[in-house]
């Protein structure tokens, strides 16, 4: 069986939508391709995940919002902590990027595509940035509804990593 970890942080509900629309989107996937016992999606909270859930997946989906034009804290932290111990051990392993953004979202998607760089691991897909307009402190803070058609999307990213994965030799 083939793992397949999301790993998300949100504080407005916005990146959390993303990562379960993509779970939902892994497991249709793989129904669709008639394997649905041939893959496992995990869902981890940024601040739960581990070097052995990294080291236990054979494809990622990393899921965070924009914070000051950077990647959230939460994510960076679980970056931090994790990297030096699955360095050169996780290689050429797919993953793709959704990043919850007011009004960028790319500096949040470079840092994502650099880190996994360094692990070299093989990017699926270009980031996904969902832009929820947010520019008032108000605004920003606020719990966040991600609309239909931007979760669809997210459920293609997730599908499209279930398919790589499952019906990789």
């Amino acid at each position: 069986m083939k793992q397949l970890l999301i790993v998300w942080h949100s504080r407005t509900g916005a990146a959390r939508q993303m990562a379960q629309a993509a779970a939902q989107g892994a497991l249709a996937a793989a129904t669709l391709l008639e394997q649905p016992d041939a893959l496992a999606v995990v869902l981890r909270r940024a601040e739960d995940a581990t070097e052995a859930d990294v080291l236990a997946s054979d494809g990622f989906l990393f899921c965070a919002p924009e914070n000051l034009a950077s990647l959230s804290g939460e994510m960076k932290e679980f970056f931090d902590r994790c990297y030096y111990g699955v360095l050169d051990r996780i290689a050429g392993r797919p993953y793709a990027c959704l990043i919850s953004a007011g009004s960028d979202g790319a500096g949040a998607a470079r840092q994502v595509e650099r880190i996994c760089t360094g692990w070299r691991l093989r990017a699926a897909a270009p980031a996904l940035i969902v832009n929820l307009g947010a520019q008032t402190p108000e605004q920003i803070a606020a719990p966040k509804t991600v609309a239909p058609a931007e979760l669809a999307r997210c459920e293609d990213a997730g599908g499209l990593l279930a398919g790589l994965l499952v019906t990789a030799a």
